[in-house]
């Protein structure tokens, strides 16, 4: 398999239990303001937007102006290719445990 750098982000990004519930609230209820992400929550607007940043360099989400607030949006098209790189890494798992059962049940 070759190595995929480019999928480093994704995974880093996606390891913080924040950004995690972010991604997973944008996911569910679509594009949300700032306020709507933090309402009910002890994260504070300012942690929040940060988290966003990190997720937008990572190309998960993208924000633009609705009037007088930022909005953030999922880009699923970077979900999909990590979801794409976990499924290779997956096909090899089974292949390795593959090859490990016939050589076992051979001895």
């Amino acid at each position: 398999m070759l190595a995929r750098p480019d999928a480093a982000p994704v995974f880093a990004a996606l390891g913080d239990e924040t950004r995690l519930r972010v991604v997973s609230r944008l996911c569910e209820e679509g594009p949300l303001s700032i306020a709507k992400l933090t309402e009910g929550s002890a994260v504070t607007r300012q942690a929040v937007t940060k988290h966003l940043h990190v997720l937008e360099g990572a190309g998960l989400v993208r924000g633009y102006r609705a009037g007088r607030e930022n909005v953030w949006e999922l880009t699923p098209k970077r979900l999909g290719q990590a979801q794409k790189y976990l499924q290779m890494i997956s096909d090899e798992w089974d292949a390795t445990l593959g090859r490990l059962a016939a050589f076992v049940e051979d001895e």
